[in-house]
């Protein structure tokens, strides 16, 4: 038998979220049966989309949401072997029992080179959202100048060193000076502080005064915001807006995988990781990353 300890929705989230909205509790998992592995947390994901998808699809005393790279300690299931490793979303969780449908395993050739916590970030989710936002959805050209908001997160520092390796110009607004050092060092020809210039307006036009052609956003909404019309600006510019969920392309995912982990190999896709050690941290994890305290991808080491 197996003790797993797990964090629950205490309360949704009113507001900001708290840490009194947070419940740790322990839970006893039985035998594993044919067909199924135990699961040992390794890394553990905070993301963004948490804090909305929270208010539509849990309930209150639900396990909170989210995936981990876990590694097998048990295994009556011969496509998982003991000790390999998979990126599972059994949410906050120390152990878990799958059956093996919910399970992904990390690219056979993963370098030891490579901190295997990157199948939460770069080659993961945040990674793929990246790829596939940039190439599928705003189908950049030739010629296209990019805007990234949140620059310097998960996403946005991915999505932006793509779009310069397919040799685009790239602008990205990140919330203090010390991201935008960043987003130089890895390659955004601009950056600016948008919580410091006196003029946003200004600070896009100094940045790019050709203006853009692709504007990439992927900040935590608040889901109690409405937006009743769309505005006349999108109509008289002819704009196109619009939303994905990564799953879209699920199909496409091995590929896209290989890719970016090429990428990261050769030198031209950087990594940035803000790591909290400790499962008792993981609110602490999630909130911190919602205020924008990291640099990169927000993770949680077991």
């Amino acid at each position: 038998m197996v003790n797993a300890k797990t964090w629950t929705l205490r309360k949704h989230f009113v507001g900001f979220p708290k840490f009194s909205d947070f419940e740790m509790k322990e839970e006893q998992l039985p035998e594993t049966k044919d067909g199924e592995v135990l699961l040992e947390a390794v890394f553990l994901s905070v993301d963004p989309y948490m804090r909305p998808y929270s208010a539509v699809h849990m309930k209150e005393g639900n396990v909170m949401i989210g995936a981990q790279v876990a590694r097998i300690v048990e295994s009556k299931n011969p496509s998982f072997p003991v000790g390999c490793y998979v990126v599972a979303s059994t949410g906050w969780r120390t152990h878990s029992i799958s059956d093996g449908k919910d399970l992904q395993l990390l690219l056979t050739d993963w370098p030891e080179s490579i901190p295997k916590s990157l199948g939460l970030g770069t080659i993961g989710m945040p990674g793929l959202t990246a790829y596939y936002g940039l190439m599928e959805v705003c189908q950049i050209k030739d010629g296209d100048i990019v805007l990234v908001n949140a620059a310097a997160g998960a996403v946005g520092s991915v999505v932006g060193q793509i779009a310069k390796i397919k040799g685009f110009k790239v602008v990205g607004c990140a919330g203090s000076d010390k991201k935008v050092a960043y987003l130089k060092q890895i390659g955004f020809d601009e950056a600016f502080n948008y919580k410091t210039v006196s003029s946003l307006e200004e600070a896009l036009k100094k940045c790019s005064p050709e203006g853009y052609d692709c504007y990439f956003d992927n900040v935590s909404s608040n889901s109690h915001l409405e937006c009743p019309y769309v505005q006349s600006v999108m109509v008289f510019k002819q704009l196109r807006m619009e939303g994905f969920i990564v799953g879209r392309w699920k199909h496409k995912d091995e590929e896209t995988l290989k890719q970016l982990m090429a990428w990261v190999k050769e030198g031209k896709l950087k990594y940035e990781e803000h790591i909290t050690k400790g499962f008792e941290n993981m609110p602490a994890a999630f909130m911190g990353m919602l205020k924008g305290e990291n640099t990169g991808k927000a993770i949680v080491a077991v």
